[in-house]
């Protein structure tokens, strides 16, 4: 009699669901799923640390909107990737979090590495639990897939307890699910709700919409564009802890502050819309929320909401084009489109000295390199160092660490967007401090013939934290935020990438060109001022 364990069940699962690669750390609880996994076409992507993999997925994700797979040993293994969860929540990313975990049978008994592991991840996630049983894990796992995509996107927590997945049953009395059983469903705008949206803007004189991080994507973009074309009316994106200070949007406070109606689709009224409160917004600025999630139509204050409906937020998209409005505001599109395009005159007199680089410096070499390769994709991450390029660097797609503001991710980040769009080059512009957290997966990189470049901006401290000793308490107790002025372009060539170590701005060009060249992973070294992350102001 042909049997399955369940490990088996698991990766002929999800590959019938469409999963075509998995990035893991291996461990002791998962090593029957490694085996099972060669008797199918998935690729897996071997890191060095269990939050690299996590932070891949969340990448593959949201460059692909598919289900970015991470597959993790129990105990630490689960921990450390979870860590990263913050992360993809933050940002909407659809990512299933696989854990290896102590045997059902030894639970309570002081099993190896046993662990709450669901309760570690529930808070991180849309929903998290531990299969329960053989029969369960090929449902299981079609459920968790389903709910990372549908409505809001988001991370979901799967552990599989290692005696399930060796535990062998009768092949036929095992039924693999197809992707009709992922499925989901959009929750379409209602007509009411539609006339409603429409009605609001035809009655406001300054009206302004703003999408939420799913919705930040290549497709989402291309859909906020052609509905600000339609309807003549300021359309952006929000998915920068930044928030109305993300310098990627310019002025936009400037511009928010005078709306007299905000449209939320898909966009949670939070910390980055400083809670819908004065001065941020006119305190008479009404809200008009349609969002998949009924938790967050309620935010608003009762008195300023001119509508609120759950519905997914593209369908909304799509369809608010297609109706048209019958009131265009092109003057205040245009008002709003020269705010967000704002950029200071004087940044382009702003030099280093002594040897390093001003980051304004940097990011010219950066936008010239992308500009040279339309097919590349930006990646930034930092606290200071990662603002500049979002202001500055022009990329086909880019990708950011998200609202979390959780540093770390470039370099997990480059590797996925690489695999994901092989040959076109992927450039992370990070920070010193975020080199260390994922410099091992350089070795990953090297191992599977992953190219990219990371631009570290190097000035040798903890520049955020730094900027707030300075602001908070004063030079004299700027203390414990430096660190030491490291050749990481040294590290990444022992690793067996390129390295390159830049101090003057006219260098960065030729080392961009042959960072790209080397085809190799890769780390350009870029010493640079010290200096706060830009805010936009116009004058006036």
């Amino acid at each position: 009699m042909q049997t399955l364990r369940g490990a088996d069940i698991v990766a002929r699962t999800l590959e019938a669901l469409g999963v075509t690669r998995i990035f893991t750390l291996s461990g002791n609880h998962i090593m029957p799923v490694f085996d099972a996994l060669l008797e199918t076409g998935i690729a897996l992507v071997h890191t060095r640390h269990e939050a690299a993999c996590v932070h891949m997925a969340d990448a593959w994700g949201r460059l692909t909107g598919e289900v970015g797979v991470a597959l993790v040993t129990g105990g630490q293994g689960h921990t450390n990737g979870a860590a990263a969860l913050t992360t993809a929540l933050a940002a909407e990313s659809p990512v299933l979090l696989l854990s290896g975990h102590a045997g059902l049978s030894e639970l309570g008994r002081g099993a190896f590495q046993e662990l709450a592991q669901a309760d570690i991840a529930r808070p991180m996630t849309k929903a998290a639990w531990t299969a329960g049983s053989v029969a369960a894990l090929a449902p299981d796992l079609a459920r968790a897939v389903r709910i990372a995509r549908e409505g809001r996107p988001g991370p979901v927590h799967l552990s599989l307890p290692i005696d399930l997945l060796e535990t062998a049953v009768p092949a036929a009395s095992v039924r693999i699910p197809d992707r009709a059983a992922a499925a989901i469903q959009l929750a379409e705008p209602a007509p009411d709700l539609v006339a409603d949206l429409l009605a609001a803007l035809d009655g406001a004189e300054r009206p302004l919409v703003a999408c939420g991080p799913a919705l930040c994507d290549a497709s989402g973009r291309a859909a906020m564009a052609a509905l600000a074309e339609t309807l003549g009316l300021p359309v952006v994106g929000m998915e920068s802890p930044r928030g109305i200070n993300d310098p990627a949007l310019g002025a936009f406070a400037e511009i928010l502050a005078r709306a007299d109606l905000l449209v939320l689709l898909g966009k949670p009224l939070d910390f980055t819309l400083r809670f819908g409160a004065a001065p941020a917004l006119a305190p008479d600025c009404r809200f008009a929320i349609v969002d998949p999630d009924p938790t967050l139509l309620a935010r608003a204050p009762a008195e300023r909401l001119a509508v609120a409906g759950l519905a997914d937020p593209r369908p909304v998209l799509a369809t608010l084009t297609a109706r048209g409005g019958p009131r265009r505001r092109d003057a205040w599109h245009a008002e709003a489109r020269a705010a967000l395009a704002h950029r200071p005159a004087g940044w382009a007199d702003l030099r280093g000295k002594d040897g390093n680089l001003h980051p304004v410096e940097l990011c010219r070499a950066v936008d010239a390199f992308l500009e040279h390769h339309r097919d590349g994709t930006l990646i930034c991450d930092g606290g200071e160092i990662g603002q500049w390029p979002q202001a500055l660097v022009g990329a086909g797609r880019r990708l950011i660490n998200g609202v979390s503001g959780t540093i770390g991710a470039s370099i997990p980040f480059a590797i996925a967007a690489a695999l994901e769009r092989p040959g076109a080059p992927v450039v992370a512009v990070l920070g010193d401090g975020t080199f260390g957290f994922h410099m091992a997966e350089f070795d990953t990189a090297v191992r599977y013939g992953i190219p990219f470049i990371a631009v570290v901006g190097n000035d040798a401290r903890w520049n955020a934290e730094h900027q707030i000793q300075l602001r908070s308490y004063g030079s004299e107790r700027t203390r414990h935020c430096d660190l030491l002025p490291t050749r990481y372009d040294a590290v990444v060539q022992a690793l067996g990438g390129f390295g390159a170590l830049v101090t003057g701005a006219a260098d960065l060009p030729a080392a961009l060109e042959a960072a790209h060249a080397s085809g190799l992973p890769a780390c350009i070294n870029v010493m640079i001022a010290s200096v706060p992350a830009p805010m936009i102001r116009r004058a006036g």
